[in-house]
Order: C-alpha cells, then sequence, then structure tokens
C-alpha cells in the first residue's frame, strides 16, 4: 500500500506541475517546451529503457546477494551510454545546426534523457526489490525539487529552457540524495559482463523498438502541428496529450508495480505456468480500473477544464482530451496488460510489429483526413493508430496461446462502466465547478464500486479485504 500511495502523490504533484508550467509560460514556450521533453523521452527510451526493463524483469533482494555482476553489468552500461549522450549535447550545441528547436533546447532534452533515465532506472531498481520506502523517498524528494525548480523555472524565467533545465536537476536530485541507500556494496564495475550485457539487450531492445515508435507518433505529430498551426497550437495539443497521459499512465503504472513484480515473483518460485495465471489476472484487474478511470476522466472533464486548466489553454484542452482518450486508454491497456504476456514468456518481438502497425496508421490518417482549423485530425490519428496497435498485438497474444481473464470478469467491467456514465452523464449539465465534481466523483464511485464489489470483478473485492485485515 505504501508504494500505491507514493504513486498518488506523484501523479498529483505531475498533474500539479504540469498545469503550473503550462500557466507560466503560455502556449507558445509551452509547445517548445512539450516538444523539447518529447525529444528527450525518445533519447532516452532509445539510450536508457532497456536497462530500467531488465532491471524489472532479471534484478531482486535475492539476485542482490547472490549475483552482484548483474547489478554491475546494469550500473556500468548506465554510465557508459550517459558519458556518450552528454558528449554528444555538447557537440550538438557547439555545431549550432538548426532545427525547429533551438540547440540549447535540443541539448537540454538529452540531459533530460539522462536525468529522466537515472531516476527510472533507480525507481525500477527499488520496485525489483519491493523496498516501498525507498521509493516513496525518491517521488517524494524528485517531486518536491520539480515543484521547486521546474516551475521556479517557469515562473521566474518565463522560458521553456530554464524550466526544463530545473527540470533535469529534479530529477537527478532525487537520486544523488538517496546514492547510499540505492548503492550494492558487492556490485563492483569489475564485474561488469559483456555477455550479461547482451543477454539483456536481447530481451528489451524489441521493448525500447517499440516504445521508441509509440513515442515517435506524438513526437511526431507535435512537429507537424508547429509546422502547419505554429507552436502555440502544439502547446495546446501537448497539454491535454501530456494530461491524459500522466493520467492513465499514473493508474496503469501505480498497478504495474505491484502486478507485474508478483508474476515475476511467481515464476521465480512457482514457475512459468503460475507467472502466466497471474498475468492473466493482472489482465482483469488493469481493465477493470483503467476503464472506469478514463469514462471517469471523460465525464468530469468540463469540471477539470474550468477548476485547474489555465485560462488560456480552455476550449482546445477539453476538445483534444476527448479525441485522444480513447487512444491513450487503449494504449495503457496494452502496455499495462498485454505487454506482460510477451514480457514473462521472454518473446517480445511482436511487440514491434504491433507499434510499426500503429505508426503506419498515423501517418496514413494524417494524411488521408481532411484539413481544419486545428489539429483536431492530428489527435483522431493518435488515436487510431493506438487502436489498431492493440489489435495487432492482441492478435498475437491469442497466436502465442496467452491466458486470458474470464470473460465474467470483462463483460461485469463493462457492464459497470456503463452504469456509472448513465447515472453521472446528466450531471455534466450542471455548471462545471468543485460542487459539480465532487458529485460526479461521488455518484460515480458508488456506482462503479457497488458493482464492482458486488459482483467481485478481477477479485477486487478480496483485495480489499485483505488489505483492510492487514
Amino acid at each position: 500500500m505504501k508504494v500505491l500511495a507514493a504513486f498518488l502523490v506523484n501523479t498529483l504533484f505531475n498533474f500539479a506541475i504540469g498545469l503550473l508550467v503550462a500557466l507560466f509560460l503560455g502556449p507558445d514556450q509551452f509547445g517548445r517546451f512539450a516538444l523539447a521533453l518529447a525529444v528527450g523521452m525518445v533519447a532516452q527510451t532509445v539510450a536508457f529503457e532497456w536497462i530500467r526493463l531488465a532491471a524489472i524483469r532479471f534484478y531482486s533482494e535475492r539476485s542482490r546477494a547472490e549475483r552482484p555482476e548483474l547489478r554491475a553489468t546494469l550500473d556500468v552500461a548506465f554510465a557508459a551510454i550517459s558519458v556518450a549522450l552528454a558528449a554528444a549535447s555538447v557537440i550538438f550545441i557547439l555545431a549550432g545546426l538548426d532545427f525547429t528547436l533551438s540547440p540549447m533546447l535540443v541539448a537540454l532534452a538529452f540531459f533530460a534523457a539522462i536525468a529522466n533515465g537515472l531516476f527510472d532506472y533507480h525507481t525500477a531498481l527499488v520496485r525489483a526489490r519491493f523496498d516501498d520506502g525507498l521509493y516513496g523517498r525518491l517521488v517524494i524528494t524528485k517531486n518536491i525539487a520539480a515543484l521547486v525548480l521546474t516551475v521556479g523555472g517557469a515562473f521566474f524565467f518565463r522560458s521553456a529552457a530554464m524550466t526544463l533545465a530545473g527540470a533535469c536537476i529534479s530529477m537527478a536530485s532525487s537520486v544523488l540524495l538517496a546514492r547510499r541507500a540505492l548503492h550494492d556494496e558487492n556490485a563492483h564495475a569489475r564485474l561488469a559482463s559483456v555477455p550479461l550485457a547482451y543477454e539483456y539487450a536481447r530481451y528489451s531492445v524489441p521493448i525500447v523498438a517499440a516504445n521508441v515508435l509509440y513515442l515517435s507518433i506524438p513526437l511526431a505529430n507535435r512537429a507537424m502541428i508547429s509546422s502547419h498551426y505554429g507552436f502555440a497550437e502544439t502547446g495546446q495539443f501537448s497539454l491535454a496529450y501530456d494530461i491524459g497521459t500522466r493520467l492513465i499512465a499514473a493508474v496503469g503504472s501505480a498497478l504495474d508495480v505491484l502486478l507485474f513484480q508478483i508474476a515475476v515473483r511467481a515464476e521465480e518460485t512457482h514457475g512459468s505456468e503460475k507467472a502466466h495465471e497471474q498475468v492473466a489476472h493482472n489482465m482483469a484487474t488493469v481493465f477493470a480500473i483503467l476503464l472506469p478511470a478514463a469514462a471517469g476522466l471523460w465525464l468530469i472533464l468540463p469540471s477539470i477544464e474550468a477548476l485547474v486548466v489555465p485560462h488560456a489553454f480552455r476550449g482546445p484542452f477539453g476538445h483534444y482530451l476527448t479525441l485522444l482518450l480513447p487512444g491513450l486508454l487503449c494504449f495503457g491497456f496494452m502496455n499495462f496488460a498485454i505487454n506482460a504476456f510477451f514480457q514473462i514468456g521472454k518473446k517480445t518481438a511482436a511487440l514491434i510489429a504491433a507499434a510499426i502497425i500503429g505508426f503506419g496508421v498515423n501517418l496514413l490518417l494524417v494524411l488521408l483526413l481532411p484539413k481544419s482549423g486545428d489539429a483536431a485530425r492530428f489527435a483522431i490519428a493518435q488515436t487510431c493508430a493506438f487502436a489498431s496497435a492493440l489489435l495487432v498485438l492482441t492478435g498475437f497474444a491469442i497466436a502465442g496461446g496467452a491466458r486470458w481473464p474470464r470473460a465474467r470478469d470483462l463483460l461485469l467491467t463493462v457492464l459497470a462502466t456503463a452504469l456509472m456514465t448513465a447515472a453521472v452523464y446528466p450531471l455534466r449539465n450542471w455548471t462545471p465547478g468543485i460542487v459539480t465534481c465532487i458529485a460526479q466523483v461521488l455518484l460515480g464511485g458508488a456506482v462503479f464500486g457497488g458493482v464492482a464489489l458486488a459482483f467481485n470483478i478481477a477479485e477486487l473485492r478480496t483485495a480489499l479485504l485483505k488489505a483492510m485485515r492487514r
């Protein structure tokens, strides 16, 4: 439960920080900041994601004691890649190349990739050890630093570059402050193994390649929006995408941080058959929480926009997020539910094929959909891209003999979400605000929660009773 509390804190901070940065920077500078951050995310995924994935899949409290070469290999690989990426950043600044973004912003995007990669790698190690207390410290420290430095950079300088610099420092500082607790005494650098690194890369590279393609979809869309409509429209699109992604990812990650590690532990102690049973149960749980969360976000969207979205972004925010939300739901279910089948089985090549299909669908629809006065066609294309990728990946999982949740759980989740939507939808006609939002959340939670508990959907009632007993 501590790790879930840490995720809740992280979600609230990320939500607040994103909105405050948008408020202080305005659409134009926020568009530059968001595009640079997207470049950094792609760079981080290419350079460091394989290390994070290997840590989640292969590192544990047991391997920490019995196989110190595992941690040593990951640490050395991260250090070497960081040095190379930092050198590339300096070269980029000195070269003065002309791109959509300034050389300084691109270089800062590379440094953001290193800083965020450092944070994600170490939180993955802590996850694998089930050290909830240390995980909470890392998350809270990072978010407090981000509130001061990232938001402070936006407030005092009104500059995308200074805001991104603050983000880099905040992400790295939490790891540096906790370096003693994160250190493995026996993981000496001399134990690092090239064959071991190759084994981890072979497992991770297909997942990384798929993630790069998925990240490239919104990145390419933002770049094209900047070219066609300017940075201000990119900022409008980016805020809706970023907030929607963070909320869906926060819910999915909070589940994944527990459920996937339970599946890994099941394989370690009971074998692959038990692990695949756990993965099927995990799918039901993820579906039972992500679907009503996405529907609930759409239902309260007018109040969210009126209460917390900066005035300069209102209107386009709700418009774009409504178009993007179905795609974000598909991406969340794919990333936090279906992918686990391939990761546990160490057969991850199918992920690339699904991502290629999604990327192709996005480009095709951007070209074919009629142009309008805003970037709506890019949002529609992105949603269709993630939906098509989910369909393709599900097909691969069926062909690979994946175990699936009980149909009863899936159907009851859909029914409970439909009842919740029917009950709350009339409240959308109320004046948006705090009273309306609270009424919607309470009513929706009561309807969905009542059905879920009554029928024990995905064993949520069982899990709740166990947590209460603890």
